[in-house]
């Protein structure tokens, strides 16, 4: 479509899609990873938490760099951070190696959003604005999709350290391919930007300066938690609640991941053209709300077909609003503040999927299924609400 920054959306997607098939990668490969370090393969999971822990941090700081050094420069240093994990997780083989390259990954990891949202907004026409962010925010289940397509077959041909590994190879060449693109890209970088501390959480600032942007990041905190909650917890719920095989449980998450990942261009249109994306959002807060409560109630007497649907539905909101989401922060920080206003919005997302599941499980095993999600849907019913009633946040 006309308009569309073809180079810098590149540059964004393929960034976020690289890091968090990294990321992914650890979960994919941890039978093996669990069997070789004669550990519970549960603990592997942590690897997630660490790297979204940290994340938050560097979400909040990168902005500073993004001016000093460029986003380009920035997305390098992502890169460099996924190179750090994949080589410590690889080489390293332990426990503690594994623990040491979350952390790296978690380093880069929450400032993929601020690099993106800072080249897109100065370069996208607002017609086409939320299409742009949405097809950009595609990097995310699309990362998790290749590490669970690639890394699998790897680890049965050869082993898990060979499987991780071999992502080294588009990473690097991504690396040499922003070092070409640097000086048109990063030609608006400021080497005299002050690195100060106030300028290095200058995100989290804006919370008290930005009502709109305070708004935006609360909802999106249980939005996250919410579509992570559906992630972490429908296929144990539907195999032990539901009567379903470990497969068919398996098929339904696919089902809510790809109708997240098809549904955030669809929106990205119909926000450009139709109907306002604060509106959209607030109307998903409200649907995924309903699709939670509903989730709550599966039991055998419910058919696959309806299952399937509950899933598909609260795909498209729960998973699909991220592009919507972060075409609004660009749009409340401005061109000026863009980096800024993303690193809020990610470290605001980055917070609800540390929070909320961990809670519902919680809920889960003193009140069972039923109360959890029915916890979940109130927060996101009640977002929504917030959102909609917010004075003077348009």
């Amino acid at each position: 479509m006309r308009g569309i920054p073809v180079v810098a959306l590149l540059i964004g997607l393929i960034v976020q899609t690289l890091v968090t098939m990294a990321a992914y990668s650890i979960p994919a490969a941890a039978p093996a990873i669990a069997s070789e370090l004669k550990i519970a393969g549960e603990w592997v999971g942590i690897f997630i938490a660490i790297v979204y822990g940290v994340g938050m941090f560097s979400a909040v700081m990168s902005p500073s760099f993004i001016h000093r050094y460029g986003a380009v420069r920035v997305s390098q240093f992502i890169l460099l951070a996924g190179v750090a994990m994949i080589l410590a997780s690889s080489l390293g083989g332990t426990v503690v190696a594994l623990g040491a390259g979350a952390v790296l990954l978690g380093a880069g990891y929450g400032a993929t959003a601020p690099t993106s949202s800072h080249l897109l907004m100065k370069r996208t026409p607002a017609p086409v604005r939320n299409l742009v962010f949405s097809i950009r925010q595609i990097g995310v289940p699309l990362g998790g999709v290749l590490s669970g397509l690639i890394v699998p077959p790897l680890v049965l041909a050869f082993s898990w350290q060979t499987a991780i590994g071999a992502q080294l190879i588009p990473v690097l060449l991504m690396l040499a391919i922003l070092q070409w693109l640097r000086p048109t890209y990063d030609a608006d970088r400021n080497p005299a930007f002050e690195m100060r501390s106030a300028g290095v959480i200058g995100p989290l600032r804006l919370i008290k300066t930005n009502p709109a942007l305070r708004v935006l990041a609360a909802v999106c905190f249980f939005y996250a938690g919410a579509q992570l909650c559906f992630i972490a917890y429908m296929s144990v719920h539907l195999t032990s609640r539901a009567d379903f095989g470990l497969v068919a449980a398996g098929q339904m998450l696919a089902a809510y991941q790809i109708s997240g990942v098809i549904s955030r261009p669809i929106w990205g249109v119909i926000a450009d053209r139709w109907i306002a994306a604060r509106t959209m959002l607030i109307a998903m807060g409200f649907v995924m709300a309903t699709m939670a409560v509903m989730a709550g109630m599966f039991s055998p007497e419910w058919s696959h077909l309806s299952i399937l649907m509950v899933a598909i539905v609260a795909g498209a909101t729960a998973s699909g609003y991220t592009g919507l989401a972060f075409a609004e922060f660009g749009r409340l920080g401005g061109v000026d503040r863009a980096a800024e206003a993303a690193g809020l919005g990610a470290f605001a997302q980055l917070a609800g999927v540390m929070v909320l599941p961990t809670l519902f499980g919680l809920l889960v095993l003193v009140s069972g299924y039923e109360l959890a999600y029915g916890a979940i849907g109130f927060f996101a019913a009640v977002s929504a609400i917030f959102l909609a009633s917010a004075r003077g946040v348009k």
